[in-house]
């Protein structure tokens, strides 16, 4: 009887901070749509004000007319989980909520031969 008990007090103190869990979470980053209007302005920002802003990028590339081409490719994943309160004291099995989202950003830049942005395209999903 005083291992139930102690089991019981075990449980009703420590184990309610349990019952939420949060797996996974979003990391900030200045690559938004926001940013992306805010920043650059086509024939007036230079490659140098996009680094400075975004970061390096994922792939730089050059096109049929030889001016480089940034790509800056992000993929968020967040996963949130709840057990039910029941579940985690008895022990049991599955009954909590679980969900996933991912978003996606990506962004294209082309500059002229001055690294000045030529033409800049960005789409963003989310599902």
């Amino acid at each position: 009887m005083e291992k139930l008990l102690t089991i019981l007090l075990f449980a009703c103190l420590f184990l309610p901070s349990c019952a939420t869990n949060e797996i996974g979470q979003i990391e900030k980053s200045n690559l938004t749509t926001g940013m992306v209007k805010k920043t650059i302005i086509e024939g007036v920002t230079t490659q140098n004000e996009i680094l400075k802003v975004f970061g390096a990028p994922n792939i730089i590339t050059k096109n049929k007319s030889g001016n480089e081409v940034w790509t800056y490719d992000t993929v968020s994943v967040v996963k949130s989980g709840e057990e039910g309160y029941w579940n985690v004291v008895v022990g049991g099995g599955s009954g909590g909520k679980s969900s996933t989202s991912t978003r996606t950003f990506t962004l294209m830049i082309e500059f002229d031969n001055k690294s000045v942005v030529k033409e800049c395209s960005y789409r963003a999903s989310a599902f």
